[in-house]
């Protein structure tokens, strides 16, 4: 049952990449869907859930609206193409296993490695061992507790409408549209590591092939994409200086230092390295970045095919105006000719047919449909990554002052607009977040007190240096051609902004904005890198073997500098070196009791800490982790100060547990440990239970 509705979104999703992008392959269509349906799948989820509660009634509702899109299926001209696409991602996978050629070799060759990688990845980022709760990534230590409670919160605390899991009262406007769809997996009955598993798989996978279809669509080179893949998800900076300091004054073994990888190499606590590694850093705590990400390159492929049809569709009608006032006719008979010759490759035309049968113009305007695509997409956003959204918005309209199509960005932000702006009003509605903390000047992003260039240049390494060279590279040819130069342009703007405003209350998190210019940029230097190999074949061949050599070698130096910190961090954790627990035998069997004693929507006082057991059970917390509250903006001291007064058995304890309306307290070890806790006050209250070295106090009510 957990497994069905995202089997209807991720159909319903693919089906409607035909509406917007004709001519995808199979493989492009299956993962966009993936992203989209799961996306609208959560949305359309929490809208019913949010007046009848997350429960089999809704959890089939939602099912069965997100497969509205399948009475497609009902048209023949849909079935046929459907089929031609099914046929023809066969035939390209029976020739990549049987008579593999470059073409085929090198993606099947990278979808399988990606597939590989975040099966170990995602396995270690929470698991289950001897009966407590781990997490095998670092970074993942804080932020999965916060996410679990979001989880759990909707699955089995009946948290409609949604109060932040740490701060009862609060509205929840963190982007949790990612969490509630694990929220259904859950509800439908998966375990909760089974929940995050597959869904953080099936949208890496995703991400893997949408990112490779970005940069081939923007480089026109395999080669190039297959890099730009690597170099993405690979980020890093020169930790690698650590690793080779560490290995040849250790004293030990290469494969010996590997086998147990001290700490990361891209992030240190001291400051130094702050850029991280997009899986360890970005992808796997920040978990709505991996919904947000893929949207967004879906968005941003449509935007550049759009812009690329459109100039075409231009140059052929003028080149057809010229052609019919010379006479040339025959031309146009040959070019019709051959187009039949090779009708059995072409697929069957779905438009003029429903629904753009209701939108003549939109049927005969493929712009147009990728525009309107684009923005439908971009429109589900706000409560999957606001960052992500805020991101679009701004480098769209950098792109339309130039590539001024206005027709097709007035249909792109007018449908976004609509999809958005109640996602917006509804988030920023009475909330808790002080605005004012999202916004300060700053230069230089996290550097601390080292030299800005300094700071980057550590950071990321040779990485903008060779992106420089090759937005200037015009020996021959340019290395990036003009209309790539100008649809960069606008991306720079996430650099720049983030290098000198605050624009989250974590200074770091300025990464959601700068990742996108990141990603935006690997594409060109992959160009660079490509251009260098070919350089040295081209000389190989024609002078000698040494002038051949030297550009090679300086192009694959150059790969495995940009990416072997990043390397060194992901096999740090798929190797198993690293694990944290999050949540021991005795807190899961105290959240186990929580669960069984107390009702839904509950209101508990805990410890302010990050992975207290509570979390677990979807109950409210009227105070979790202060870290997390204020990386959200939320002002958390007056209510922590009140917190510790509680604890103590100050004489106002009783008058502010009536007025926050707690309804249990929990004194355990977690308490003891964060705060002075009277234990003789406590008596006073009917203990419900006690587990794990956990008690249970129930609040009377007058």
């Amino acid at each position: 049952m957990s497994l069905l509705p995202a089997l209807v979104a991720i159909l319903s999703g693919t089906l409607l990449t035909y509406l917007y992008d004709e001519d995808a392959p199979l493989h492009a269509r299956l993962c966009a869907g993936a992203c989209v349906g799961l996306a609208a799948l959560g949305l359309i989820g929490f809208i019913i859930a949010s007046f009848i509660g997350l429960t089999p009634l809704s959890l089939t509702l939602s099912t069965l609206v997100t497969a509205a899109p399948l009475a497609l299926l009902r048209q023949s001209a849909w079935r046929t193409r459907v089929r031609f696409d099914l046929a023809a991602g066969l035939r390209w996978l029976r020739r990549a296993l049987t008579r593999p050629t470059r073409q085929t070799t090198w993606p099947f060759v990278l979808f399988t490695f990606a597939a590989v990688l975040f099966w170990f990845i995602f396995d270690r980022a929470f698991f289950t061992q001897a009966g407590q709760l781990f997490t095998g990534v670092e970074n993942n230590l804080g932020d999965l507790p916060f996410h679990l409670g979001i989880i759990t919160g909707f699955a089995r605390g009946a948290n409609f409408p949604p109060q932040h899991p740490e701060f009862a009262g609060a509205r929840l406007t963190y982007p949790f549209i990612v969490d509630f769809i694990a929220a259904l997996f859950v509800r439908g009955g998966a375990s909760l590591t089974a929940a995050l598993f597959w869904e953080n798989f099936t949208l890496a996978l995703a991400l893997t092939v949408l990112l490779y279809r970005y940069a081939w669509q923007l480089t026109r080179a395999r080669a190039a994409a297959f890099l730009s893949v690597a170099l993405t998800f690979l980020s890093g900076g020169l930790g690698w200086v650590a690793f080779g300091r560490e290995w040849f004054d250790g004293g030990r073994a290469i494969f010996d230092l590997l086998a147990r990888l001290p700490h990361m190499y891209t992030i240190t606590p001291g400051g130094v390295y702050r850029w991280g590694n997009a899986i360890t850093t970005l992808l796997v705590p920040q978990r709505a970045l991996l919904l947000g990400l893929p949207l967004a390159l879906i968005v941003i492929t449509q935007w550049w095919q759009a812009i690329a049809e459109g100039e075409e569709g231009k140059r052929e009608k003028g080149e057809k105006e010229e052609g019919r006032k010379r006479g040339k006719g025959e031309k146009g008979k040959r070019g019709r000719d051959k187009r039949q010759k090779h009708a059995t490759d072409t697929p069957p035309s779905l438009f003029p047919s429903f629904p753009f049968s209701l939108f003549p113009r939109a049927s005969n305007d493929a712009p147009l449909r990728r525009m309107l695509g684009a923005g439908f997409i971009a429109g589900l956003l706000p409560l999957v990554h606001a960052h992500t959204f805020v991101v679009l918005m701004i480098v769209g309209a950098g792109l339309a002052l130039l590539f001024r199509r206005w027709r097709l960005w007035y249909s792109f932000f007018w449908t976004a607009s609509m999809l958005a702006l109640p996602q917006m009003w509804w988030a920023t509605r009475a909330s808790a977040v002080h605005a004012s903390s999202f916004f300060e000047w700053t230069f230089g992003w996290d550097r601390g007190q080292q030299d800005v260039l300094w700071f980057w240049f550590k950071n990321t390494g040779l990485f903008i240096p060779l992106l420089v060279a090759a937005l200037f590279w015009r020996r021959r040819e340019a290395v990036v051609p003009q209309r790539l130069l100008l649809f960069y342009l606008p991306f720079t703007l996430c650099f720049i902004i983030a290098n000198v405003a605050k624009v989250s209350p974590y200074l770091w998190d300025n990464i959601k904005v700068l990742f996108y210019w990141y990603v935006a940029s690997t594409p060109l230097v992959a160009l660079l890198l490509v251009r260098l190999w070919r350089m040295g074949r081209k000389a190989w061949r024609e002078i000698n073997v040494l002038a051949g050599l030297l550009p090679r070698v300086a192009a694959v130096l150059l790969f495995v500098t940009l990416m072997l910190a990043g390397a060194l961090d992901v096999w740090r954790v798929a190797s198993a070196t690293e694990e944290q627990r999050e949540f021991d035998a005795g807190g899961i069997a105290f959240a186990a009791l929580v669960e069984r004693e107390t009702p839904p929507g509950s209101l508990i006082l805990i410890a302010p800490t990050y992975n207290h057991p509570v979390f677990l059970t979807g109950r409210r917390a009227l105070l979790g982790y202060g870290g997390h509250l204020w990386s959200q903006g939320i002002k958390y001291e007056q209510r922590e100060a009140e917190v510790r007064r509680i604890y103590a058995g100050a004489p106002a304890a009783d008058v502010l547990l009536r007025q926050y309306g707690v309804d249990y307290i929990v004194v355990g070890p977690l308490e003891r440990a964060a705060e002075p806790v009277n234990e003789n006050y406590f008596t006073r209250f009917e203990q419900v239970g006690n587990a794990g070295g956990y008690s249970l106090y129930k609040i009377a009510r007058p």
